[in-house]
């Protein structure tokens, strides 16, 4: 069945229809909360909470054909709010490498210096490097044009590097 007939099934309140589409997109949930908390046991939790709120606030959902930015929307909250209460820093060997940081170097730096980005900084980051999302579906997911997506990617880089140089470090992005 097309993803948007079960979406409109789902909001006139099929739950096996829902439960198709958290299976469609509990990969992508995963990968999203993964690279944002860092925890396997916290991402599980997070795809739990982040089912709920969906289920729970499916009927508002304008635009069936936006499904699913809407959950990775969701689950992109959820995280950040983690974060917040937690104040940890996501990185990964995959992002450091797509950075062009050698492996020698220590995450630290960088995740000291993710830490001190604002959370779109961190958010569009995540998205591109973690998650190799396309610009195009970034500015839907954050609900904006291309350009600024690609704006706001140019100074997160740009203020990633000034933070590692600020921390003297010897990072490269």
């Amino acid at each position: 069945m097309e993803t948007e007939q079960l979406v409109k099934k789902a909001i006139k309140g099929s739950d096996e229809a829902f439960l198709q589409l958290i299976q469609t997109y509990k990969i992508d949930l995963y990968k999203t909360a993964l690279s944002f908390l860092r925890n396997e046991e916290e991402a599980l939790e997070a795809i739990q909470e982040v089912t709920y709120r969906a289920y729970k606030n499916i009927k508002k959902l304008k635009n069936e054909v936006y499904f699913k930015t809407w959950l990775i929307r969701i689950m992109i909250n959820y995280c950040n709010d983690q974060l917040k209460h937690k104040k940890r820093v996501v990185m990964n060997d995959e992002m450091l490498n797509s950075l062009g940081v050698s492996e020698n170097h220590t995450q630290l730096e960088l995740k000291d210096a993710m830490l001190d980005l604002d959370d779109r900084s961190r958010e569009v980051l995540t998205l591109k490097y973690f998650n190799d999302v396309k610009i195009k579906d970034i500015a839907t997911i954050m609900q904006c044009p291309e350009g600024t997506v690609k704006t706001w990617l140019n100074k997160a880089l740009r203020a990633l590097r000034e933070k590692l140089d600020e921390k003297g470090g010897n990072l490269h992005v």
